[in-house]
């Protein structure tokens, strides 16, 4: 009912689950993830209790072929379950059990694990494969919901598509740097659950990613008056704290807290204030 992808990024500081399926919510039930330690994805006939096992085996040392052996190994209903599993080194190990729905199947490598069942094919876990394989320019993030759309296009769950979910861990890679939870997106139940955990995304990439330095401008002369300007007709008018303090306040009340730099300016930002204020500059006279 489900296929999914378990990856670990190139410097081992990531990790994290993708998955899609034709049943209610199965980002609530498939992934898990630790910081540093690996990720895990339970599906077919879902057992829970693999989640916080194979963490703890994984926080322990073992690589992840000896928590597969050993989960399914516990388990007696084994033969009805698909488990994918990465740790902070080596190679991913996935299972299917015998009794999955076909076409079930999975495949693993350095640092990942793809599987599926009830799928249009083979060639679905291929594409998933292959697109991770090739994305290794993207941020981790956006590798796994490549590699999530390539086994969407591919036919997917052959019964159709309801959910998809995307959890990413990086220690104090959380909000403010208060957890590990980088990414934690869910479509529960959607005509097209992959394109909007898309969305999502990019939503949450705007709100929460941190600012480039190569790209801050600095908040001096006409775009500090202007700033200023912005943020005054936004109900925040620079008062005696200064500029950095208004536009900390207008920021947290956008949700673009995370954004903020004293004495200058995302361009991020820049641009959703302008937006909001209908604000478009005007064009630069050609030199």
């Amino acid at each position: 009912m489900t296929f999914s992808i378990v990856a670990r990024s190139a410097d081992g500081r990531l990790h994290g689950v993708a998955v899609a399926s034709k049943f209610l919510a199965a980002g609530a039930l498939v992934p898990a993830a630790e910081a540093q330690v690996g990720a895990v994805a339970t599906q077919a006939h879902v057992n829970l209790a693999y989640r916080a096992q194979g963490l703890a085996l994984l926080r322990t040392g073992v690589a992840a072929a000896e928590v597969v052996a050993g989960l399914v190994a516990a388990d007696p209903g084994r033969g009805d379950r698909q488990l994918g599993v990465v740790g902070a080194t080596g190679d991913g190990a996935t299972w299917t059990g015998p009794r999955c729905h076909p076409w079930a199947g999975g495949q693993a490598g350095d640092g990942w694990a793809v599987q599926g069942n009830i799928l249009a094919g083979p060639h679905v876990v291929d594409a998933v494969r292959d697109a991770w394989l090739a994305g290794g320019e993207l941020p981790f993030p956006r590798r796994l919901l490549a590699a999530l759309h390539a086994g969407d296009r591919a036919g997917g769950d052959r019964r159709g598509r309801q959910s998809a979910g995307l959890l990413v861990v990086q220690r104090h890679g959380g909000y403010a740097g208060t957890g590990d939870e980088l990414v934690d997106l869910r479509v529960d139940d959607h005509p097209d659950p992959v394109t909007e955990l898309g969305r999502l995304l990019e939503v949450h990439t705007m709100l929460f990613g941190k600012p480039d330095p190569a790209t801050l401008r600095e908040l001096t002369g006409p775009l500090a008056d202007e700033v200023g300007q912005l943020l005054a007709a936004a109900g925040h008018p620079v008062g005696a704290a200064g500029l950095d303090d208004a536009l900390a306040s207008w920021a947290g009340v956008e949700n673009l807290e995370e954004r903020i730099v004293p004495g200058r300016i995302d361009p991020i930002v820049l641009a959703h204030l302008r937006s909001t204020m209908g604000h478009v500059p005007a064009p630069r006279a050609a030199s």
